[in-house]
């Protein structure tokens, strides 16, 4: 329907019971009311690149006719040039995107990032740059990154080159996910590209500590020690999962993650389903470690193997019980290290390297030969038992005869300290 839009007018029109109305204005082609069951919506709407695009101006009461209208002039002016007006807006938003915002944007978009993933980019963030948070994304400068990179360094090396990658792949997102008005990146060029110019990066070192050969008898000793008590009645729990990691060479999470579905007792094998490289890790399980999972076995008060403090959840802090380990044996170490061990031994006893990798579940995908060789579990049973026994015989538990101790595991210092 056609007629000058009025405030008269305007405000005779009855709302419709379903549906919509439209009462285009007489004296400015593409200006119109739109009537509804709950309101009336100045809107205009012209063709831009042969497509029509339509824009809601507001409601009538918050604007007038006469407001409208000239609202609408501006509008379908601007379309006349070519210009979408919602491209417009798209920018204008995309230009005030925080830094919170394009991470969060960032993790739905990649729907494959790991909870601990997600996790560690959050506190990365959240511990090292709090203060870009609520930023635009368009504020954060090249010299901005390069003085908070060597603010951060001052503390940690590693912490700096983690949080400086993680903030270029928010900003690389960013730069495909972001356009302008004409379809082309608002952020085309990533201020973290700084480092690489300059050469800024901090070189650090991999970490390659072990638990040497010696230290291992005081330190098996200590976790030994750890009993359960009216002050702490997880720490057995705590002992278990120590050596629990040390025997099967798994990942931190990996083991703490572990489930009693998980677990089949009945073919001594263990299955980990959520792995690093995505890949179903399945181990079998050495004398030893059948002997601790069928006596916690009976004693489990949920779903994980290693639940954590008064039964709620899995295992989460260890800090305590490994710096006591620390203070009686003389042996400092992190989790990690309790894998670098048990691949070292590996790597000593001439496990084949195929073998090797499949215990760690590492990917062989640039190996061709390796494609072709399928290595199930019980054909890594004789090389996880080997490993067992001789991690054993080092702590003194299982009588030798002479062991030659791997170049790796040697240390001039018998303190174990790493």
């Amino acid at each position: 329907m056609a007629h000058k839009l009025t405030k008269s007018f305007v405000d005779s029109v009855p709302l419709v019971p379903t549906g919509q109305t439209f009462y285009r204005d007489t004296d400015l082609k593409g200006f119109a009311l739109r009537v509804g069951s709950t309101g009336k919506v100045y809107i205009t709407e012209s063709k831009v690149k042969r497509k029509v695009v339509r824009v809601t101006i507001g409601k009538h009461g918050v604007y007038t006719p006469e407001q409208a209208r000239l609202q609408a002039r501006e509008l379908l002016l601007m379309m006349s040039k070519g210009i979408n007006p919602h491209d417009v807006e798209k920018e204008e938003k995309a230009r005030g995107v925080t830094l919170e915002q394009a991470l969060d944007a960032y993790i739905t978009a990649r729907k494959s990032l790991k909870p601990t993933t997600i996790y560690d980019y959050k506190r990365t963030i959240n511990c090292y740059i709090p203060d870009w948070k609520k930023r635009p994304l368009l504020e954060i400068t090249k010299d901005m990154v390069s003085k908070r990179h060597t603010l951060i360094g001052q503390r940690s090396k590693a912490q700096a080159n983690l949080a400086m990658r993680y903030l270029r792949a928010i900003y690389n997102f960013a730069s495909y996910q972001y356009e302008d008005s004409k379809g082309e990146s608002l952020f085309p060029i990533n201020p973290v590209k700084r480092l690489s110019q300059t050469r800024a990066w901090y070189l650090v070192e991999r970490r390659q500590t072990v638990i040497k050969a010696h230290a291992l008898a005081s330190w098996y000793a200590a976790v030994m020690n750890i009993k359960n008590d009216s002050h702490g009645k997880n720490r057995e729990t705590i002992r278990d999962y120590l050596l629990f990691v040390l025997f099967t060479g798994l990942r931190k999470e990996e083991a703490a993650c572990l489930k009693w579905c998980d677990i089949d007792l009945i073919s001594k094998t263990l299955t980990i389903t959520d792995t690093k490289n995505r890949r179903d890790h399945t181990l079998p399980l050495s004398d030893f470690l059948m002997d601790m999972l069928q006596r916690r076995k009976p004693e489990a008060v949920n779903e994980y193997v290693f639940p954590g403090a008064n039964g709620v959840g899995r295992i989460v802090e260890q800090r305590k019980q490994m710096d006591r380990i620390t203070l009686e044996s003389g042996v400092s170490f992190t989790i990690h290290d309790l894998r670098r061990t048990f691949i070292t031994i590996a790597e000593s006893l001439d496990i084949s390297a195929y073998s090797l990798k499949r215990l760690l579940n590492h990917k062989m995908s640039n190996d061709v030969t390796a494609g072709y060789i399928i290595i199930d579990a019980e054909r890594l049973r004789a090389p996880m038992q080997k490993i067992t026994d001789q991690l054993l015989r080092y702590m003194g538990v299982k009588p030798s005869a002479e062991i030659l101790e791997h170049p790796a595991l040697a240390g001039l210092s018998k303190s174990g300290q790493n």
